[in-house]
């Protein structure tokens, strides 16, 4: 299994707690320490619950990011999703900046984007992509 990009759709399931998002989640967590989400996930998590005004999903989630991994923009991811914006305009399928941003997090740390919007992003090319929200294969008794 590579390591992922988990997007804000799947972030929100696993918080729903979706059976399989969850199973996703542990079969990863057993090969892996830790989730890597992008700052614009995290803002984007956190505004939501902030305007809600969801006090203990707010506790929630800063807990959950205290022990996993905050991927920044960097000046790399910056230029990969500018040239991905102005590829997607010239082509008259533009991509939403939010989403652009998303996959130049994944594409620069080389992650794979788990999200359930495959539509929005397989328009990126070379961008891979997997969907937690469908059933996961059958966990391990035992971890190698």
């Amino acid at each position: 299994m590579k390591l992922v990009l988990v997007n804000t759709d799947i972030l929100s399931m696993f918080f729903r707690n979706d059976s399989n998002v969850v199973s996703h989640f542990k079969k990863y967590l057993a090969q892996y320490e830790k989730i890597n989400l992008s700052i614009i996930t995290y803002y984007e998590i956190l505004s939501g619950l902030k305007h809600k005004e969801a006090l203990r999903q707010l506790d929630m989630f800063l807990e959950f990011v205290k022990h996993n991994l905050i991927l920044p923009l960097t000046e790399e991811s910056v230029t990969i999703s500018s040239d991905l914006y102005a590829k997607s305009r010239k082509s008259g399928n533009p991509v939403d900046d939010i989403d652009i941003l998303i996959a130049g997090v994944a594409l620069s740390n080389n992650l794979t984007l788990v999200t359930n919007n495959e539509d929005r992003f397989k328009k990126v090319k070379n961008l891979n992509i997997l969907n937690w929200s469908t059933k996961a294969e059958t966990l391990p008794d035992t971890i190698d």
